[in-house]
């Protein structure tokens, strides 16, 4: 698979607050899929695919009379992303139990200490799906799961599940910048028990896992919905992410349709993080 390019928009926000949550939840919804909060706003990434002149026109808050929005945009050339995370990417510490980090960052006294270089990937715990899912991660029970992460990113969803316990791990990203980050991030890690498959859905087959995690967007995860459930085991687990409290009945529904019961909800910001059991 080719590498992807980016479209990346630097917006200007004023107020701040609560414009750059307002402006982020309406970009998300646009089919933009990553963002980097600024000083002065936020910075977002679309795929160039997905891309198209009239991306913006149906962003709301653009011509709301509440804030003063200005933007520019241009390609991203894949080789400057990780200069563009090290500007950006602090440690976070979630719950007081696990530390992501960059190799450049001082080691955190943490149960789970996380050690992860981006690159162009989506995935450190900063945005607040990756945050909620390592959340659901830390609170259940991992020890020799087999265990899928669906759209992997940085791989740090599958290392912390190894961490937990959990073995085999699959590892899955159709995009082959962040197929390759996984790689040197499992690595970085010294983890033994993961793999890293280059893919979508149709390279799960009729591989089978005691838990799925699929932390993606709500078309994606509805479009492949049938194909997770067909991939878990009897008593298994299914984590999503990567969507809003408005998408919450859409996900549920497809989820019930195929018998998976409801467990948790987490919320950030507006983003959710739902647990289905079979």
């Amino acid at each position: 698979m080719s590498n992807i390019i980016y479209i990346g928009y630097e917006f200007e926000v004023s107020p701040e607050q609560p414009g750059v949550e307002i402006l982020i939840a309406e970009l998300g919804y646009a089919g933009f899929e990553s963002f980097v909060e600024t000083p002065h706003g936020v910075t977002a990434y679309i795929q160039k695919e997905e891309w198209h002149n009239s991306i913006l026109d149906d962003i709301q808050i653009l011509n709301s009379e509440e804030f003063i929005i200005t933007y520019s945009f241009n390609e991203i050339e894949q080789t400057n992303w990780n200069a563009e995370w090290e500007k950006n990417f602090n440690p976070i510490v979630v719950d007081d139990i696990c530390a992501v980090r960059a190799p450049f960052h001082d080691k955190f006294n943490t149960p789970y200490d996380i050690v992860i270089e981006p690159k162009m990937s989506f995935g450190t715990g900063h945005h607040e799906t990756t945050h909620m899912m390592i959340q659901h991660i830390l609170k259940n029970d991992f020890k020799g799961k087999s265990v899928l992460d669906m759209g992997c990113g940085t791989g740090v969803l599958a290392i912390l599940a190894e961490m937990k316990g959990a073995k085999p791990i699959d590892a899955v990203d159709y995009d082959n910048w962040c197929y390759l980050n996984s790689l040197e991030n499992v690595d970085r890690n010294h983890c033994e028990h993961i793999t890293v498959i280059e893919g979508d859905a149709s390279v799960l087959g009729e591989h089978t896992y005691d838990i799925i995690i699929a932390n993606i967007n709500r078309n994606i995860l509805l479009q492949d919905m049938a194909t997770y459930v067909s991939c878990l085991n009897a008593g298994g687990m299914l984590l999503l992410s990567g969507f809003y409290n408005d998408d919450i009945p859409a996900i549920k529904a497809a989820c019930e349709t195929h018998l998976l019961k409801f467990e948790e909800k987490l919320e950030r910001n507006n983003w959710v993080a739902l647990k289905f059991l079979t």
